[in-house]
Parts: structure tokens; C-alpha cells; sequence
């Protein structure tokens, strides 16, 4: 007698519902195991995600050059780099003299957090505020929807001027044309000349939460000191001419700034450059030990819940030793036996496995309800799990079903 696939599908399916108790607790470790992956890597796929829809802070064919590195990281000399020099809006205009394939190099810098007022109506004390020059909008890809950006000539008379974002219009400008209207930041008066378009949610934030002044004002309001009394240092936009390699101008704004700041030959960088292609290659030389460990460790409670399977297998074959003395006694053969245990085996570590994708895709996915994003599933690692589970069924389960398909049949029949 001959039994197909289906049919031992269906003795595993019934084998496993038989056992409630004992199935459950086997399953445990493959749930946790397969759990621990998916929930990492999902977690790790929405802030991926999140990452990618927020590139667009730079424009394209665009890098930024700051005292601070972009990602951190726990390989971070963090002293040293607090010690770096500040970079300057001189340094700025030095790059914007001599480096002639940058289109537009911008200065900005930063003051957060801010406080917007309007007559009776305030924003909270979060607003960004940044200090930029003319190419601040283009370089960061923060376009002005209604009105107009600063110019070159607010920068220069220090025109108390500001331009805004949505969530500050809606906060402090409800029913009115928020264009020519005065709000004021720490009791200095500017006069509103443009709003941002939408931009939606930030990892820093929210860029419709912003405002940018010129930097010229920004100076004479704030000073080159934070409030901590230590050196601000400016953030340079550099955006390539078209043609031009982002790589090759990378490197001819990082000679101009190392000659300028000192940098002795053997010497490292003493500032950081960043663009949209090196934050995703920073991110995930970030994430991978992040993954090999979440793989380790799921590995381990696999290969721990594939002895608990290999361990309950063997119950089973001896409990259903009469069982299998019947089936060998009308026809059944060695191979079909053994294929019937292993399917067995397998079909357990599958069912652990799906539920085992679904909590770890419920857990990873409180990430993108943190950071708004849409749920994400990441299916070539499901995909790669199941197949695990069913490379653990296959290893763990092949001595037990070797042992059932060498049973004696007139023994197995005697057996009580």
C-alpha cells in the first residue's frame, strides 16, 4: 500500500491536532526562533523605507558637508569629533569661489528648538529654524509652494524675513494669508514672504514644522554660539553640475576644506560628508551586525526547538508503533514510512514557522506606526525562514522517521 503526499499532509495535519498540548510546546521555539527573525528584519525594512521617502532632504546630485556625522554609530570616536573645528560661512563662500563644477553651494545653520508667535497664537517650543542662504530650498529639496524664498539680497542687508511650514500656518495663522503677516522669534519681529510646500513627516521631525531665515539674521538674532556657549558649525550643500560626477566634486570640495582647515596630508577628515547614496550604504553597514546577530540568535532557538521536535518524533514513533506494524503489514513500504515521519516533522516546523512570520511581522511593524510609514512585510526573509524550518524538520526529523521505517512489522503488531 502506497500512500501519496496528500495523504501524509493530512496524517501530519491530524497527528498535530491530536496532540494539542504537546504540539504547542514543541512549536514554541520554532515560533520564538523564526519570531525574533522576522521582527528584526521588518523593523529594519520599515526604517529602510523610511529612510528612502526622506532622501529627498537632499536634492539630487546633491551632498552636505557638516562638523557631525550624518549616522552615528557605536564605532564613533565621538571626543575627537566634538573637538573638530567649526565650519564657517567663510569656508562656504571659499567653496563656492574656487570648486566651479558646484552649481549652487548653500550655508545653514540651526536653532532648534524655536518658538513662533503671531498676536495671541503660539507653536510649540519644536519649531526647526534654520539660517540658510538662497540655495537652502534647492539643495534641501524644500520648495516654497506659495510666495517666494529668501534672496541673495536678504542675506545681505540681514532682511528679517522668514519663510514657513503648514504645520506652523495651521498652528498660528488659521484663517488668515499667512504672506506679509509678522511673527515673532524671541521677541524679534520677521515678516512672512513664503510657505514651504507639504512635506509630511521627518526622522528629525517634521519638516512641515520648520522655518528658515536668512543667515545673515540668524547671526545678528543668535550669535555664532549655541546656547551652551559652544560653536556653531555650518552645514554646506554642495550641488553638482549637471555632468558633473557626485564623487569627483566630493572630492575636490574635500581638498579646498582640508587646505583651508589645516588638514595635514596623513591626517583624516576633520568634518563629515554625506549624500542619499552614503546614507543608505552608512544605514546598512549600521543594520548588518544588527542582522547577524538576529539571525544567531534565531538560528540557536531553532536548531534548540529541532531537538524538541526530533525528541517528541521519537515519543511519537513509539507510541504509534502498532500503528505502523499495520500499515507495513498491508503493503506499506520502508520509503513510505519514513516519508510519512518526515512530512510529519516538516509540516510541524512549517505551522511554527507561519505563525512565528506573523508575530514577528506584528512586532517589526510597531515601528511603522511609530514613524508612520505603511506596513511592510519583508517576504524574501518569510521566504527564507520557511525554507529553514523546513531544512530543521528535514535534519531533526529523519532519525526519528529512520527508526520507524526499520521497525519490524510482526513485532510492531506484538507491540502493546
Amino acid at each position: 500500500m502506497k500512500i501519496d503526499l496528500g495523504e501524509n499532509i493530512k496524517m501530519a495535519f491530524n497527528a498535530v491536532i491530536t496532540n494539542k498540548l504537546r504540539s504547542f510546546l514543541t512549536l514554541v521555539g520554532v515560533v520564538a526562533g523564526v519570531a525574533s527573525i522576522i521582527a528584526v528584519m521588518t523593523g529594519i525594512a520599515v526604517i529602510q523605507a523610511k529612510l528612502d521617502s526622506d532622501l529627498s532632504r537632499l536634492g539630487s546630485n546633491t551632498f552636505q558637508v557638516q562638523k557631525w556625522p550624518a549616522i552615528g554609530g557605536p564605532g564613533q570616536n565621538w571626543r575627537k569629533i566634538q573637538r573638530r573645528k567649526p565650519l564657517t560661512i567663510e569656508q562656504a563662500d571659499l567653496i563656492r569661489e574656487k570648486v566651479k563644477d558646484a552649481e549652487l553651494v548653500g550655508a545653514e545653520l540651526w536653532e532648534q528648538p524655536a518658538q513662533l508667535a503671531h498676536e495671541d497664537l503660539k507653536t510649540n517650543p519644536n519649531v526647526s529654524l534654520a539660517g540658510g542662504t538662497p540655495e537652502f530650498q534647492i539643495n534641501n529639496n524644500q520648495m516654497v509652494g506659495v510666495g517666494r524664498f529668501i534672496s541673495d539680497e536678504d542675506v545681505k542687508v540681514g532682511r528679517k524675513v522668514i519663510v514657513i511650514g503648514s504645520r506652523i500656518v495651521n498652528k498660528i495663522f488659521p484663517f488668515k494669508d499667512p504672506i506679509d503677516q509678522i511673527v515673532k522669534i524671541g521677541g524679534q519681529k520677521y515678516t512672512v514672504i513664503g510657505v514651504y510646500e507639504e512635506l509630511g513627516d521627518t526622522p528629525s521631525g517634521s519638516g512641515d514644522n520648520s522655518a528658515c531665515i536668512p543667515i545673515s539674521a540668524f547671526v545678528q538674532q543668535f550669535g555664532l554660539k549655541d546656547s551652551d556657549g559652544r560653536d556653531r558649525s555650518v552645514n554646506i550643500t554642495v550641488k553638482a553640475r549637471q555632468g558633473v560626477e557626485l564623487d569627483d566634486l566630493i572630492e575636490e570640495v574635500r581638498g579646498v576644506l582640508r587646505i583651508k582647515r589645516g588638514v595635514k596630508p596623513l591626517d583624516e577628515d576633520d568634518f563629515d560628508i554625506f549624500s542619499n547614496d552614503s546614507m543608505v550604504r552608512a544605514f546598512g553597514e549600521m543594520t548588518a551586525v544588527i542582522k547577524l546577530v538576529a539571525i544567531a540568535m534565531g538560528g540557536i532557538a531553532l536548531v534548540v526547538a529541532g531537538i524538541g521536535i526530533m525528541n517528541i518524533m521519537l515519543v511519537s514513533v513509539t507510541e504509534r508503533t502498532k500503528e505502523i506494524g499495520i500499515r507495513k503489514a498491508i503493503g506499506a513500504k520502508r520509503k513510505d514510512i519514513m516519508l510519512q515521519f518526515l512530512i510529519e516533522a516538516v509540516v510541524l516546523c512549517e505551522i511554527g514557522g507561519f505563525i512565528g512570520i506573523g508575530v514577528g511581522v506584528a512586532i517589526g511593524n510597531i515601528v511603522s506606526i511609530l514613524v508612520n510609514v505603511p506596513v511592510t512585510i519583508p517576504y524574501d526573509w518569510a521566504i527564507a525562514g520557511l525554507i529553514f524550518c523546513s531544512f530543521i524538520g528535514i535534519i531533526f526529523g529523519m532519525w526519528p522517521a529512520s527508526k520507524a521505517s526499520k521497525l519490524d512489522p510482526i513485532e510492531s503488531l506484538r507491540f502493546e
